[in-house]
């Protein structure tokens, strides 16, 4: 696990501890569309040589559980979880001037833009950076070749988590999603037991049911149904895919499949990360 120890390790960067590109300078091509008015801000992301924390993203198709285990990470390694699925969520929840067009969007099962995603990454890089904060794990960025060109031009990408699991476990988790509608927790009320055969092995997954007091105000995501998960699972396939060799032709990606629910992915994880020593330690303390 050299490779995983190294990145793990702070990368040297250039002397300048916060670099500022514009979005202008990678469309500058001609076959490629110029950004509009609303992505023409920068992305400024701290990058201290000495101090830097690590800065990785998770990939993995809508519902993986990339939310999931870049939270337990974030907690672990003291970085923030940059998710740009919930930056979208609480631009429509502000009804600001972008909430209409990413509510057609996201009912659809379309990809926001890459100008959206942009400018609402970029605010929350800005803001995180006013606060202080060094290093990220960010879920949901990049989603395709382009906005992997614009990360790449700002920063250093330590490392690239790939969560992959069954398509038909992937289903069943998306479908099985709820949230309290008063306090915003997330569970899932799907029991996937998917029998092994042909060789392949068989996977269990238990529901994470909500506290009694959560039951009876559960909510479903308005895009949570199964035709809007089946095209966002078809264009993640045909626009994110190319991501992975992206970052693979680079040796970043790290592929990792989850054997089941967080019980059993969770320290297998930790192990593929070298990270299992660290969660030695914090149960130590504790």
């Amino acid at each position: 696990m050299a490779v995983v120890n190294r990145l793990l390790r702070s990368t040297a960067t250039p002397s300048s501890s916060i670099l500022s590109k514009t979005f202008s300078s990678i469309t500058s091509n001609t076959d490629r569309r110029p950004l509009s008015p609303l992505s023409h801000s920068s992305l400024h992301l701290r990058r201290d040589p000495k101090d830097r924390n690590v800065q990785w993203v998770f990939l993995g198709c809508p519902g993986v559980g990339k939310g999931t285990y870049a939270s337990r990470l974030t907690a672990l390694l003291g970085v923030p979880h940059i998710a740009t699925g919930d930056l979208v969520r609480e631009e429509l929840a502000s009804s600001g001037p972008l909430a209409s067009q990413l509510s057609e969007i996201v009912n659809q099962g379309k990809l926001v833009s890459d100008e959206i995603i942009i400018n609402l990454l970029s605010k929350r890089l800005e803001a995180g950076e006013s606060k202080g904060e060094t290093g990220f794990i960010l879920d949901g960025f990049p989603r395709t070749i382009r906005q992997a060109e614009i990360l790449e031009d700002v920063t250093d990408i330590d490392l690239v988590v790939n969560l992959k699991l069954n398509e038909e476990a992937l289903l069943a988790k998306c479908l099985g999603r709820r949230i309290c509608s008063e306090c915003g927790g997330n569970y899932n009320v799907a029991c996937i037991d998917i029998k092994g055969e042909n060789g392949s092995p068989g996977m269990y997954m238990a529901p994470l049911l909500p506290p009694p007091h959560c039951a009876s105000k559960l909510i479903t995501r308005s895009d949570d149904t199964e035709a809007v998960v089946k095209e966002r699972l078809r264009i993640y396939n045909e626009m994110s895919l190319p991501v992975e060799d992206f970052y693979r032709s680079r040796g970043k990606l790290l592929e990792f499949d989850l054997p089941g629910g967080i019980p059993e992915s969770w320290p297998k994880l930790l192990q593929a990360l070298n990270l299992d020593y660290h969660e030695d330690k914090q149960s130590a303390a504790a």
